[in-house]
């Protein structure tokens, strides 16, 4: 489901990468719950503690490595951007490398989806999966 028309990639590319990161954020966390959803009828609590294992920043940052080798230049890109943004905070269970690592995770998430990638977003979501067994 979209409520706003995708946008161009150079409008996407545009965005500051900590906004992508924001978008790609709730993309991903929407990909979790689904994902958990799926997977168990468990109660919401259970529910939720398998989703956060899949959207904390250590689990991103291993996602990230996993996918690392197959983007395009042009991903690989937005990637860089992200991981190298200055952050003005960093999550309490992660330590700075799995930070930079997920917030660029985010972004490139957030690009693929607001520009209208989704069969690309999919095919790199359904690899993490398969590299990452979680």
């Amino acid at each position: 489901m979209r409520f706003f028309p995708e946008m161009s990639r150079e409008q996407a590319k545009m965005l500051s990468p900590l906004s992508l990161a924001f978008v790609g954020d709730a993309v991903y966390t929407l990909y979790a719950r689904e994902k958990v959803i799926a997977a168990s009828d468990a109660k919401n609590g259970a529910l939720h503690a398998e989703a956060t294992k899949i959207v904390r920043a250590a689990g991103q940052a291993v996602s990230a490595d996993a996918i690392i080798g197959m983007l395009t230049e042009e991903e690989a890109g937005v990637f860089r951007r992200a991981k190298n943004a200055k952050t003005h905070s960093v999550a309490k269970h992660a330590t700075l490398s799995d930070y930079k690592k997920a917030t660029a995770f985010e972004a490139l998430i957030g690009y693929l989806y607001l520009s209208g990638q989704e069969d690309r977003l999919k095919f790199l979501l359904k690899a993490r999966e398969e590299l990452c067994r979680e």
